[in-house]
């Protein structure tokens, strides 16, 4: 089973993360997307904090295929489990 499109919860500054849920049928997957990761993917540009849910929306489609990828491995990490997406998880 594929994942869904879920929620995007915001952007967290202590961890540098955007943080966002895929839904797994009627379960919330919840998942993270690196500033760093979403920073490469751009080519290196760094983005502002405020902009990064903006930047998280012109990369959502990649990074919603990366986190359906890990979530067919099962690489879940953490308490409770998640989707943690990482600079190395978007090289080819």
């Amino acid at each position: 089973m594929t994942l869904a499109r879920g929620n995007i919860e915001g952007y967290e500054f202590d961890r540098m993360v955007l943080k966002f849920s895929m839904m797994d049928g009627a379960r919330e997957v919840p998942c993270a997307v690196s500033a760093s990761a979403m920073d490469e993917m751009e080519r290196g540009v760094r983005t502002a904090p405020t902009q990064r849910e903006a930047q998280f929306v012109r990369l959502r489609d990649r990074i919603e295929q990366c986190a359906s990828r890990k979530f067919q491995a099962q690489e879940f990490e953490g308490t409770p489990p998640g989707l943690i997406l990482r600079s190395i998880d978007f090289r080819n």
